[in-house]
């Protein structure tokens, strides 16, 4: 289906009707259940609160530590106020619940998932779980709102950033009127056909931040004042044909370029540049796909990246021609993967079992993204998510019979994490090494949120490492990567430790995960990419960085 100017209006309407809902049922709850009000930025002391059950208190007490750990991520001469940040806790809970129910509808389209949102109470999924539930989950509201749970948490493990429901941006859930009110919205005869289009949750994403809300940030600031401003301000979508272009002529043109030009890519990539008679020299040995790095350093919703896909798709069955044809040996590999990846006939039985494997290949192997908005990272892994059950539905692989597809290469490039008093309760389970290498790498990602990969970490982390390692007496070469690797790794089974601590509050489990993700970033920035394919934000670069930046890309100064 097209995505042209009606369809996308029907869909910019369902978005906004669907947050407007979302937003005022979640400000109910804060303000009636969970003594926090969004309106004037308050918040009620949690003894005060005698009315709440076990259940919501520890809600009420999370939803206090989201608050004091964003709180702490802010710098002291911030604009964000109380009221801004009880908001922005309020989008975010809107936007993964919309978003969660939106996937499970797109999943019932893909016949990945047996029908659980597009009857409502009435939907097959659920008429079987509450037989099999009979009265123990009460009436039929709340055992309806028991199911979706439960499905979400059947896709917790490949999907966290959407589905996990511990983590800060699900804590809260519709009410049964609210819901029902949602699940109106989702089933709109006008909008059921744009469920098995990939591009849909794309469109959601753009949508979700409205015109309006853009106009008043250009009307108050010529140049964003915040990260959220920066995401906000320059998320558009990026046409279809500019997309195709740029990615045939890099990643397709690669792979043209490394198989002498024997490929079917000449055919299918419709804007693949070839000069009149053009030929490449044919190589001896054609590079083995699994080892192909693609980026997006400002992915959005992973528009490129959906597209690459495809031509993934297609790489992938051509490499095992290819190495049919040669024989075992015939794939080369890049540098970093020498002696790991074995031919692939010897790595799978038949050519059938390679294909099944292909879309987890692509997204765990193949596709990296970036966006300073947790939320495209979020819409991004979901897309890829999506297409590679499609890729699966394709080849009429059973939904029981698909790889388990682990986390992908998509990272949010949030702000590291600034509470001091956790810091140094971590800090204080290291070795003075470690702990120092821990504290200084906070230190240098402290403006992910507004540079992402600009901030040059392959330059500044290699000077940060040796001046540690000096300071205590140390010398690090440049080839000594493998004593930071091991530093690292000690770091990650730290956090990990004290994430997981009976002693850890849930504000340290949210410390533990924005450290995780700064070290994901370093390991994504330490890659060497074979493409990087981006539409660029456009508009002026945000208040904080500006000086920065000019020192840094001073060429970017002529923008």
């Amino acid at each position: 289906m097209p995505f042209d100017q009606s369809t996308r209006n029907r869909l910019q309407q369902f978005v906004t009707d669907a947050k407007k809902l979302l937003d005022d049922e979640f400000t109910q709850q804060c303000q009636q259940d969970y003594g926090i009000d969004p309106v004037i930025g308050t918040i009620t002391d949690l003894d005060v609160l005698a009315h709440l059950d076990s259940h919501r208190r520890e809600t009420a007490h999370i939803l206090r530590d989201i608050f004091a750990h964003y709180q702490s991520t802010e710098p002291v001469n911030s604009d964000e106020t109380s009221k801004a940040l009880i908001l922005r806790i309020i989008r975010e809970q809107a936007f993964t619940i919309l978003n969660g129910l939106v996937a499970l509808r797109m999943m019932e389209a893909r016949e990945i998932l047996v029908v659980s949102v597009g009857k409502g109470v009435q939907s097959d999924g659920f008429q079987l779980y509450s037989q099999l539930a009979g009265s123990s989950l009460g009436d039929t509201g709340g055992a309806y709102a028991h199911y979706l749970k439960s499905v979400f948490d059947e896709f917790t493990e490949e999907l966290p950033g959407l589905f996990d429901r511990t983590s800060p941006q699900g804590r809260l859930f519709p009410r049964e009127t609210a819901l029902n009110k949602l699940l109106d919205l989702i089933n709109h005869e006008e909008i059921n056909l744009l469920w098995a289009e990939d591009e849909t949750v794309g469109w959601i994403y753009q949508y979700f931040n409205s015109a309006e809300e853009r106009k008043k940030m250009r009307d108050e600031s010529l140049a964003p004042r915040n990260s959220r401003e920066l995401a906000v301000r320059n998320q558009f979508f990026t046409p279809r044909y500019v997309v195709e272009f740029l990615t045939d002529n890099t990643l397709g043109r690669s792979w043209f370029n490394w198989s002498g030009g024997k490929t079917g890519l000449r055919g299918s990539c419709q804007y693949l540049l070839i000069k009149p008679g053009e030929s490449p020299e044919a190589t001896l040995k054609l590079r083995d796909p699994r080892s192909i790095k693609f980026l997006d350093p400002a992915c959005g919703s992973m528009h490129f990246g959906l597209y690459a896909f495809d031509l993934f798709i297609d790489i992938y069955r051509e490499a095992w021609d290819w190495e049919e044809a040669n024989g075992p040996g015939s794939l080369s590999a890049d540098s970093m993967h020498i002696g790991e990846l074995k031919p692939l006939s010897q790595t799978y039985a038949t050519q059938e079992d390679f294909l099944k494997d292909v879309p987890r290949l692509i997204i765990e192997r193949n596709i990296y993204g970036v966006d300073i908005d947790a939320r495209a990272a979020q819409i991004a892994s979901l897309a890829l998510w999506l297409r590679a059950q499609r890729a699966w539905n394709d080849m009429g692989v059973k939904a029981s019979e698909r790889p388990q597809v682990h986390r992908g290469n998509v990272v949010a490039a949030i702000a590291p994490p600034a509470d001091i008093d956790l810091r140094q309760t971590l800090m204080g389970k290291l070795d003075t090494l470690d702990a120092k290498l821990f504290e200084e790498t906070l230190f240098m990602l402290k403006g992910l949120p507004e540079l992402g990969v600009l901030l040059r970490i392959e330059k500044e982390l290699p000077a940060l490492i040796k001046k540690v390692f000096a300071d205590h007496g140390e010398l690090f070469q440049d080839q000594d990567e493998e004593r930071w690797k091991s530093a690292e790794q000690r770091l990650r089974s730290a956090l990990d430790e004290f994430s997981h601590g009976v002693e850890t509050s849930y504000q340290g489990r949210l410390f533990s995960y924005d450290a995780m993700e700064g070290l994901r970033l370093i390991d994504l920035a330490s890659e060497k990419f074979d493409v990087v394919v981006m539409n660029p934000p456009f508009g002026k670069v945000s208040t904080g960085v500006k000086t920065e930046l000019g020192r840094a890309y001073p060429n970017s100064k002529t923008d």
